[in-house]
């Protein structure tokens, strides 16, 4: 009897691999060669399953994009604002080995997305999905200009992400710029301790 392959599950591996390339190495050093080596496959294997590298990237971007929104996800929502956003930003900066891989495979894809209109595009629809998503939640516990409050927490986050991976040993006053910048955005709501 012939081996089912999940094949979506066999993207996903060759994806995640490309993700831990992205964050060692950058995307200049990516081709099908590279991704089959680090997924422990041949790269006549990894092309029954992307068509070119191209593809892969895409793919890879969707795949980073879609491990943040679930990480998001799991932040409990129901805690004071104030904590509630603190929560979420936490989730998306490089604070441990694994964060810190994702940010940098986040950033390289940013650089890229410059170029290239297929990963500018989903760096775009990823943006706009956490926006509504942080937004409606905004709005639902009443905070006054949900959707800029929004834009404020995503750029607060992008900007804290980009400066903890070029100087990780500034983590503690980032992060303490971080519960400034929240008592700018939330005045009314108590600090976090």
């Amino acid at each position: 009897m012939p081996k089912t392959v999940d094949r979506a599950e066999q993207r996903r591996q060759i994806g995640a691999a490309l993700l831990r390339l992205a964050a060692e190495r950058g995307l200049d050093q990516i081709s099908v060669r590279t991704v089959a080596a680090a997924s422990g496959r041949s790269a006549g294997a990894v092309q029954k399953y992307f068509r070119s590298k191209e593809e892969m990237l895409v793919f890879a971007a969707e795949l980073a994009g879609e491990r943040v929104e679930e990480r998001m996800a799991l932040v409990d929502t129901g805690l004071p604002l104030r904590q509630a956003l603190r929560a979420l930003v936490l989730t998306t900066l490089p604070l441990d080995e694994e964060r810190r891989a994702e940010a940098a495979a986040q950033l390289a894809f940013a650089v890229q997305a410059a170029h290239h209109p297929r990963l500018a595009a989903i760096r775009r629809q990823v943006d706009h999905d956490v926006r509504e998503v942080l937004a409606a939640w905004l709005d639902g516990v009443g905070c006054p200009r949900a959707g800029a409050t929004a834009d404020a927490v995503i750029a607060l986050s992008d900007g804290l992400a980009l400066r903890m991976l070029y100087t990780p040993v500034e983590q503690a006053s980032l992060l303490d710029a971080l519960d400034r910048a929240l008592d700018a955005l939330t005045p009314d709501e108590p600090p976090v301790t």
